[in-house]
């Protein structure tokens, strides 16, 4: 199963564009760090839903870049809390 058949070609730059977004909005002390994966995903279906057309697919797509965006930055989160830890 190859896995970027599900993954439109879009979304790809639109999972690099929220994760930007989420690196700003972690930045702004007035919005709490619960609420970014919230907003990333609205940010990523309305952006998916521009792109798309308002369909099932362009939801999904951005339901998924804004997955992706947030899985990648628990990703680095995660390693250099491992790195930390290993250097001690």
């Amino acid at each position: 199963m190859n896995l970027s058949q599900f993954i439109s070609n879009n979304v790809y730059i639109v999972s690099v564009v929220l994760f930007i977004i989420g690196l700003f909005l972690k930045k702004t002390p007035k919005i709490p760090n619960w609420s970014i994966p919230y907003i990333l995903s609205v940010l990523g279906i309305v952006t998916c839903i521009i792109m798309m057309g308002f369909n099932l697919n362009a939801i999904m797509q951005g339901i998924i870049g804004a997955g992706v965006a947030v899985y990648v930055h628990q990703l680095g989160k995660q390693g250099s809390i491992i790195r930390n830890n290993n250097s001690k």
